[in-house]
């Protein structure tokens, strides 16, 4: 597997030609191959902004918390939540990840849906929420996902996306 990084040129350490366009491009093998400055944005607590296209054809845009598995983007929705029929029917998003003491850090993945397992599936179910329960801990610190609508019998579906392109820009 090869993952290809646009790496954009920023002005952390000054203006230079060519300044926020993209300067170097290589191919990892995997995410341990990322620049450790970008891979701890995948690794810490910091809010993702998700890019899904609607029916009408528009980017719809949610904050969404990040979690992946080796090469693997995760994200968990509630079945009854659009995002999930406008991923079935454009299996393709892209994540931002800003770092929050400074938006001119970043990372953007485009990766697209390989596979989903829902939360009622009778072999994987419960790693559906099980990996809810996890990200649910490195965000809040709390053990258990704690956030189910009462007013329905809220299930769950996990996306696994593959990685096809990853971005990035500026310095901690």
């Amino acid at each position: 597997m090869s993952i290809k990084v646009a790496k954009f040129k920023d002005v952390a350490e000054g203006t230079q030609p060519g300044q926020f366009t993209v300067g170097d491009r290589e191919a990892i093998t995997s995410l341990e191959g990322l620049d450790p400055i970008y891979k701890r944005l995948l690794d810490e607590a910091v809010t993702a902004v998700v890019a899904v296209i609607s029916p009408s054809g528009r980017a719809n845009l949610t904050p969404v918390w990040f979690d992946y598995e080796g090469d693997t983007v995760l994200l968990n929705l509630a079945t009854h939540r659009k995002k999930v029929e406008w991923l079935r029917a454009n299996p393709q998003a892209t994540f931002l990840l800003m770092n929050p003491a400074n938006a001119y850090h970043w990372v953007s993945i485009k990766a697209t849906v390989a596979r989903e397992v829902s939360e009622d599936d009778p072999e994987e179910g419960k790693r559906v929420t099980d990996q809810l329960n996890r990200i649910f801990h490195k965000y809040t610190g709390g053990d258990e996902y704690a956030l189910r609508d009462p007013s329905i019998d809220e299930r769950r579906v996990l996306f696994e996306f593959s990685i096809d392109a990853i971005a990035t820009f500026g310095r901690p």
